[in-house]
């Protein structure tokens, strides 16, 4: 295993990917240290040089880029601000952990998966510009895999037959809401 060190700023989120036998997860930590699971293994880190366990406690503080408009905190976005022809990017949060994830919109539904191609998992079907959607189907920028948007499936390329990794949401008086129990929160970027 390669471990490369670089200095980390508290306040700098930082993508943590463990790839093991057939599973991969990534995750977003917004702590000095933590731990991320995949199969069979468990990777522990710490950023601050102390080597110790870091345990959050969920009592997480809300950072500048939280969602801090007012609204409950699984809202997500309106309804309107969803793309058809392109993705929006979100954050699902637990505690100082946090997913990167995608909306796309057809018609009035409105589906969110991990924004994570399971060819490699490391790259997102949305570099942060909007993911590709040719036809009705996204598209993996990097292999042209294409997904189906309703249900993940991946129709063409080297992922064909895997699906992307669903999150769960609702549509309510013409917002978007993050309701996969799995997080607490949803923060916009």
């Amino acid at each position: 295993m390669c471990v490369n060190r670089r200095q980390v700023a508290m306040s700098d989120p930082v993508d943590v990917t463990v790839d093991a036998d057939d599973e991969s997860e990534s995750v977003r930590i917004h702590d000095d240290g933590g731990e991320v699971e995949a199969g069979d293994a468990t990777v522990r880190f710490s950023f601050s040089g102390t080597g110790d366990d870091v345990q959050s406690s969920g009592d997480d503080e809300q950072s500048p880029d939280d969602n801090d408009d007012g609204d409950e905190p699984r809202r997500i976005v309106d309804l309107d601000s969803v793309p058809t022809d392109s993705t929006l990017v979100f954050e699902a949060r637990d505690g100082r952990r946090g997913v990167n994830c995608i909306l796309h919109r057809s018609g009035d539904a409105v589906a969110a998966w991990r924004n994570s191609c399971p060819h490699q998992p490391e790259v997102p079907l949305d570099p942060g510009r909007g993911a590709i959607v040719r036809g009705d189907q996204l598209v993996c920028h990097k292999h042209g895999a294409q997904f189906e948007p309703d249900d993940g499936v991946c129709t063409h390329g080297p992922c064909a037959g895997d699906a992307l990794d669903s999150i769960e949401v609702s549509v309510r008086d013409g917002d978007v809401y993050l309701t996969d129990e799995r997080f607490e929160r949803a923060d916009r970027r």
